[in-house]
């Protein structure tokens, strides 16, 4: 059965946002044996909007339009698609008077037009919001389903998640089994990994393996079609025993959602430990990462940011000495930097970043040159330098020195 997704906005179509919602839903859809084979960007104008609709219902069964739902001017979704369908719009009274609620409790003024968060096409079905105001929508018309989703991600994958997910499982049973499972690794070059990958599986010609790249991770997907579910998993369990053997030093676990950060704190609280961090090139960007996962507070008391060669002095005690012999950019000060934090800050685990992020050289050293430190109680400090391309630009270079500090971590813990 053929399937359309069309995202509606002029700042998709300009190029001024990168459509991640499609793609997180043709992700979805795949796995439900439901591919999106058509998919279409169009800009805010209605008359486009409704040829677009129109269109699809020609050649597709499933369609979803994605986008433009708020109560401004520019959100013509809603509308458009009841003209499209040609019905008119139905107010959901009971989300009306939540979103008035919503709007007097925090104390905000509402305009007439947040009307159009709580309405959809008559005929059809309100979809839940679970982040959000506007309601989306399910329409089923001449043997076609028409569902209408938001735009903003968070609120777009939530109402995916919670809401359409369990109605296409529902609607649309096509009897087909597919077992999937994501691996994530750190620390290898895609096309490594995968030719890797590809000799180790070379057996397994029913687990079908796929890759897509993160900004912090690797992620290969093993997938299993058409056979029952015991039996599927016994397959991608093969699969996996026989990757690890080979990549199992840069693997750190299974999942869509995982986060090294989130495999490393759960270690840390199994443990009752703490961990602490001394930041020079990553600007206390460790330490944010660690707090945006739930439950960082057990192991996470506080760091430093100690950008200066004197405020390492200050505030980790580093001997100015150490500095000077050394270097800021060096093993030693990534140790020592570790060894500071864990000490003053009585942690169990002490991490320290020091580099250049760049444009500009440092000490005579390029951008992408990074030393990290590595106290743990109870092992001896370790300290890893990293060689990361200049040409990724600074940002890149800050979060995979996180990351490849986090992986350093994880090793230790698992020791």
């Amino acid at each position: 059965m053929d399937a359309e997704i069309i995202s509606v906005g002029t700042e998709i179509v300009l190029g001024q946002i990168v459509n991640a919602n499609a793609a997180y839903l043709a992700d979805k859809l795949t796995r439900l044996d439901l591919p999106a084979t058509y998919q279409t960007t169009v800009d805010d104008d209605p008359q486009r909007l409704v040829k677009v609709i129109k269109g699809a219902m020609k050649r597709a069964k499933l369609i979803f339009v994605c986008g433009g739902l708020g109560p401004t001017a520019d959100d013509v979704t809603m509308p458009t698609v009841a003209k499209a369908l040609g019905v008119h719009l139905h107010t959901d009274q009971a989300h009306w008077k939540w979103v008035k609620d919503t709007f007097k409790q925090r104390q905000i003024k509402m305009e007439p037009e947040n009307i159009r968060q709580a309405q959809y096409p008559a005929g059809g079905e309100p979809l839940a919001n679970p982040v959000g105001l506007a309601l989306g929508c399910w329409f089923e018309a001449a043997g076609r389903v028409i569902v209408v989703l938001p735009g903003p991600p968070a609120e777009f994958k939530a109402m995916v998640d919670h809401s359409l997910l369990p109605k296409l499982v529902t609607h649309f049973a096509t009897g087909k089994q597919i077992v999937s499972r994501t691996l994530n690794f750190l620390g290898r070059p895609e096309a490594q990994l995968m030719e890797e990958i590809a000799a180790a599986t070379k057996d397994d010609p029913q687990v079908v393996i796929t890759s897509y790249v993160q900004p912090t991770a690797i992620q290969v997907r093993l997938t299993v079609r058409d056979l029952p579910t015991a039996e599927a998993n016994q397959l991608i369990d093969r699969a996996q025993a026989e990757i690890l053997a080979i990549e199992g030093p840069y693997f750190f676990g299974t999942g869509d959602d995982l986060t090294l950060a989130a495999v490393v704190v759960q270690l840390l609280k199994d443990r009752s430990w703490h961990v602490s961090g001394a930041e020079s090139l990553t600007g206390g960007m460790f330490q944010s990462t660690i707090c945006s996962v739930p439950g960082a507070s057990n192991v996470f008391n506080g760091g430093f940011v100690t950008y200066a060669a004197s405020a390492k002095e200050k505030l980790l005690g580093i001997p100015a000495a150490l500095i000077e012999q050394n270097g800021v950019v060096s093993s030693a000060t990534a140790a020592a930097m570790a060894e500071g934090s864990s000490r003053q800050m009585n942690a169990e685990v002490g991490i320290g970043f020091t580099g250049v992020a760049g444009p500009d050289d440092l000490e005579g050293q390029p951008a992408g040159t990074v030393w990290i430190g590595v106290a743990v109680k109870g092992q001896a400090t370790v300290t890893k330098q990293l060689h990361l391309a200049p040409y990724i630009g600074r940002q890149a270079i800050r979060t995979l020195s996180v990351q490849y500090g986090l992986q350093m971590i994880y090793e230790a813990l698992k020791k």
